[in-house]
Formats: C-alpha cells, structure tokens, sequence
C-alpha cells in the first residue's frame, strides 16, 4: 500500500542509505534530495545509490553560492561565535538545506519531509523548525525517534548488515569509526572514537587543515576588503591571486586557510537537547575571515555600538545553533545587525602563519581613529587636563562606597 511521497534529506551515507530503503519498505514513495552546500561528494555517485537503494526520483541542488552569501556572511557579519569557540558549520548549513526541501516537497505535492538525525543530536531540531516555519502543515519523519525504527536498528551493526542485506554500498563508512559533517564552512568530527573527551584526536582525522608539518615556513598576506560588514575581495600580496564574488572568495580563503593549518577547534559543548558532546572542526577560511572582520569592527564601529553588537552576537549565535534561523527574532536581530554593519567598510591585511590568522594593518574611510588625538606628541583637539575632572566623577561612587564601608567597620576592598 503507497503511504504517500515523501523527500528525504540523503547524504548517500550509511544512515540515510538505509533509512531510504526501511520507509520504502513501510509503503512511502521516496524522493531523495542531495544538497550541495560544498561538501567533498561524488553526487553522481550518490544520485547512482540512491535510485540503487529504490528511490522514485533524486534532486540535486547546488547551494553553495546561496549558502555563502545567504548563511554563512550574514552568521560572521553578526560575529555569531557558540560557546565563545564553535563557528557554527553544522548549524548555518541545516536552514537551507530544510528551506530547499520544502520547495522540492510542495512541487512534488509529497505530504511528508524526512531526515536522518538522531534523537540525540541538534540537526533534528534545527531540521524540523525549519520545516514547521516555513510550512506549518508539513509532516515530518524522523526515523530515529519511531519505536519501530529503533526496534528493527539497535546499533551500527544492525545499519551494515541491513546494508549487506540489501546491497547497499557502504565502504567509506565502514573505515572511518566516526561522524563527520562536510560542506563549504567547515568539516566536524565527532562520535565513535572521539566520545573519550580525554582522548588526543588523532592527527590522521583532520582533513581540512594541512598537517602541522607541512605547514609553510614563511607567512602568506592577503587583504581582505569589506562592505558593510561583507567581505567583497581578497587579494593576496605575495603571488598577486585576487578573487572577488562570494563563492569564489570564500573557497580562497578555505585554499589559503587550508595550506596554513588554520582553524582547527577541539571542544566539548552542550547540545540544545541537554546532552554535552565533543567536537572537532575545521574552519580554515572561516576563521580568516572571522579574524578580518572583528578587526575592521575595531577601527569603524562605534564602542557603545559594539558593545550592544557583541551582547547581540551571543543571541545570533544560540538561535543559529539551536535551529531558530527563521524564527521572527532572528529576523529582527539581523536587521540590527545590518544597521551596526553600515560603517564597516575597507580593508584588512591579514598574516596566515603556523595555525593563525593574524591582522596587520586596516584602512577605512570610515575610521573613526584619529591619529592626532591618539599621539603622544600631538594635542590633537583632545585637552588633557579635562581628564581631570572626568576620573573625578567616575570617581565619586567608588569614594562614596569606601567611606561607607569604613563607618560600618569593613574594610575598604577585597584586595586589602
């Protein structure tokens, strides 16, 4: 009996793979749908396996361009960092992947949407409340929260010997005893064994950074230039490459980043659900821009301005985490973010060397850095003796408080 189409979110690994098959074999018609944020994919291989395994029809979607202009520049323009480290490649990446295929789901009139994460994990958050925003009366399956799924596939072994079973290639996952997420911002590694969160991650695993002996000797230049808050061209000073459009800018910065070691974080985080969970990424041009664009912020961006900003940022980043991408907040904190934005513009020299991306120097014509008044040797219109009575009212709370303290019989500070 035919249970109705449903588009299923498929990678072409191990899980999806199977998942494909197992809801043919409960009566659905299964559309697969293959995005391509930028991921190390052969898509043709894919499209093979997937109509292998019995799919009735295969998208595929390249999104790169839209991801980096759409996703992944407005997550760094608002400095969007989890946790202080984590630049979200796994989070910015889900939204346009749910958004495409609703399009696919409400073109193929299939009453159902699908996808192969974990009940333990964000992606099946981030997944689904994008589904429900951008189509309230979507249904959603995810096999991984049916009983009947987790009866049938207790474990990893179940998975490949339903895969044998079947016939459904699956040798990548049979060498590599992890999880990795793959596409143009990042790759991440975890699960498996990366679970020990006291265990060194084997050099070998990292394959989005160069190995620290192959790092070059000598530093790399490039400049970076930026509208309002968007990087528009990089330039590299030592061999002359210039690059310019969003995707091919940001794959430079991913070439240069790359060479250079840059971007790597190991770090254990708390996921949406309540469970903490260690991940390894690699975010080479990511990083180089992340470093880039705070500094410009430094030299055009108001302080009051950045403060608020920088409050705002820790907002950005839990709603991208948490899957909220098109929750109306979002919404309204990008158009603050847009506004802050509107004076960064220029230039930044940046130094990739050993594993860091390091700013140099920085030119705006928005610079709200005025040499004079910095000088030690120019006046520059600033009068120091009014700093005088400036400290003297700062100071007045914090003499009040001491004298206070002393009638009372405390002594004056925590340091004394």
């Amino acid at each position: 009996m035919n249970k109705g189409k449903i588009v299923l979110a498929y990678s072409g690994g191990l899980d999806t793979s199977v998942i494909l098959k197992w809801l043919i074999e409960q009566g659905y018609e299964v559309i697969a749908f293959i995005a391509n944020v930028g991921q190390d994919e052969d898509f043709k291989a894919a499209e093979k396996k997937a109509l292998q395994v019995g799919a009735s029809k295969v998208y595929i979607e390249d999104l790169r361009e839209e991801f980096v202009k759409e996703y992944i520049f407005p997550a760094f323009k608002s400095q969007a960092v989890y946790e202080g480290r984590y630049l979200l490649g796994t989070s910015v990446a889900r939204p346009i992947i749910a958004k495409h295929q609703i399009k696919i789901a409400e073109k193929e009139k299939a009453e159902y949407v699908a996808h192969g994460a974990t009940g333990k994990g964000n992606d099946q958050v981030r997944f689904e409340l994008t589904y429900y925003a951008l189509k309230p009366d979507i249904k959603v399956i995810a096999p991984w929260k049916m009983p009947e799924f987790l009866q049938r596939f207790r474990g990893r072994t179940d998975m490949l010997n339903y895969a044998d079973q079947y016939g459904i290639p699956v040798t990548a996952t049979r060498k590599k005893p992890y999880s990795e997420d793959d596409n143009l911002l990042h790759i991440s590694h975890e699960a498996g064994i990366l679970e020990d969160p006291g265990a060194v991650c084997d050099e070998e695993i990292y394959s989005r950074t160069s190995h620290p002996d192959q790092w070059p000797d000598a530093p790399e230049t490039i400049i970076l230039t930026f509208e309002q808050g968007i990087p528009v061209k990089v330039e590299n000073k030592d061999d002359g490459t210039k690059k310019t459009g969003a995707l091919d800018l940001f794959i430079y910065l991913n070439t240069v980043g790359t060479k250079h070691g840059i971007g790597r974080m190991d770090m254990v985080e708390n996921r949406f659900v309540g469970i903490k969970s260690r991940g390894v990424y690699e975010t080479p041009g990511g990083e180089i821009l992340r470093q880039a664009h705070r500094d410009l912020e430094g030299l055009t961006m108001d302080r009051e301005v950045m403060k608020l900003r920088d409050m705002m940022a820790l907002k950005v980043a839990e709603l991208i985490y948490n899957g909220f991408w098109f929750a109306p907040e979002f919404e309204l904190l990008m158009h603050f973010m847009d506004n802050a934005q509107e004076p960064v513009n220029g230039a930044v020299t940046v130094q990739l060397f050993k594993g860091r991306a390091y700013p140099v120097a920085r030119t705006s014509p928005n610079a709200l850095y005025d040499p004079l008044q910095s000088s030690m040797d120019e006046e520059g219109g600033y009068d120091q003796t009014d700093a005088q009575g400036f400290i003297r009212i700062n100071a007045v709370r914090l003499r009040n408080n001491t004298n206070v303290r002393k009638k009372s019989g405390k002594t004056g500070s925590k340091a004394s």
